[in-house]
């Protein structure tokens, strides 16, 4: 392959250089010819629009060249050694994709009249000149065809850009869905997308006849802690309460902030004896918090809390709505309450 000419060395920076072709000076044409003549006389006919040229002596070459350089436009003759122009005219557009060398004009050059012509085009040849050719015609095809891909790639880049900005904004939905499912204090679900949640697992578990179990979670006087060492140290003791419970269940399963120092979970597929082992492992985990408080005088001192907990599981024959699992875990919460205090209670018939 022959070296750049110095009409086709690199621009500066800052964009491409001035010319008689305006904004498409310096696109790249890749010369495919074994006539070295007639490689000659095509850069002398377009010399004048101040493209930037590359040349190649066979089918192989020119497709080393299409991987290396990424041509604007390439003049190929038909009958090459080897691989001849309209093999790879049909290798280039069968990799024309934006994984492959992408959208590149080819125009066939040929000394026979029409012989290949009809062949050449149907294989996605742009344009087909026959020799001799008049450089006046070559260079107003040229620059059509330059034309065609500037906006071609012009097109690529708006529908890049396109897909960028509806990826941020499928993103930014994303986000702004989370926030409003989200209770910001302690980054659990918050209680309507519970209540959503409730609504469809209800309707599952009743529908495949699987169990579904609901557990109902209060700390044990949070008012007198809050009272004792300022709501925002309350904040603090929900917000690792919060993280501990739910290290302490599944991924599958949803807790979410109910409301005040209250906490709500529904643990699909899961019948009474894993509820309530479940129920006994997040309440032992609660007990065995320790946080550390440091009050304005400098002094510290440990705070432990305690929880109490309802749960109610499907299927049931009492339990025939969303609404009447919700209330028969909160009763058992009271009973929990009631009780003592740090206990779990269960849903009985």
């Amino acid at each position: 392959m022959m070296p750049e000419s110095s009409a086709s060395k690199k621009p500066p920076e800052g964009g491409r250089r001035a010319s008689p072709a305006g904004e498409l000076a310096d696109r790249t044409v890749l010369i495919v010819d074994d006539d070295p003549a007639h490689v000659q006389h095509v850069r002398q006919g377009l010399a004048p629009h101040g493209y930037r040229f590359r040349e190649a002596r066979d089918g192989a070459q020119a497709l080393s060249a299409i991987r290396e350089h990424r041509p604007d436009l390439i003049l190929m003759d038909v009958e090459m050694p080897g691989l001849g122009g309209v093999e790879v005219c049909r290798i280039i557009k069968a990799n024309s994709g934006e994984g492959g060398f992408g959208f590149i004009p080819v125009i066939l050059m040929t000394a026979r009249q029409a012989a290949g012509k009809v062949e050449g085009l149907e294989l996605g040849a742009d344009d087909y000149l026959v020799k001799p050719f008049d450089m006046l015609e070559l260079g107003a095809r040229v620059k059509s065809m330059l034309r065609l891909k500037a906006l071609q790639d012009a097109l690529i880049e708006k529908n890049r850009e396109l897909d960028r900005a509806n990826k941020e904004l499928a993103r930014k939905r994303e986000e702004l869905l989370a926030l409003s499912r989200t209770d910001p204090l302690t980054s659990l679900s918050n209680r309507r997308y519970f209540e959503e949640r409730l609504q469809e697992e209800f309707a599952r578990a009743r529908r495949y006849r699987s169990p579904l179990s609901l557990v109902m979670l209060d700390i044990d006087f949070f008012k007198r802690i809050n009272d004792t060492f300022g709501h925002p140290f309350g904040d603090e003791v929900l917000r690792a309460v919060a993280q501990v419970t739910r290290a302490r269940l599944r991924e599958v399963d949803l807790l979410a902030r109910y409301g005040g120092e209250e906490l709500i979970a529904l643990l699909p597929e899961t019948g009474p004896a894993d509820a309530l082992r479940a129920c006994e492992r997040v309440r032992e985990a609660i007990e065995g918090l320790q946080l550390d408080y440091q009050g304005t005088d400098g002094t510290k001192r440990q705070v432990r809390c305690t929880a109490s907990l309802g749960v109610a599981t499907l299927p049931s024959p009492t339990l025939q709505a969303p609404e009447d699992l919700l209330r028969a875990a909160d009763e058992c919460l009271y009973a929990a309450k009631g009780a003592g205090r740090n206990r779990v209670r269960q849903h009985e018939e």
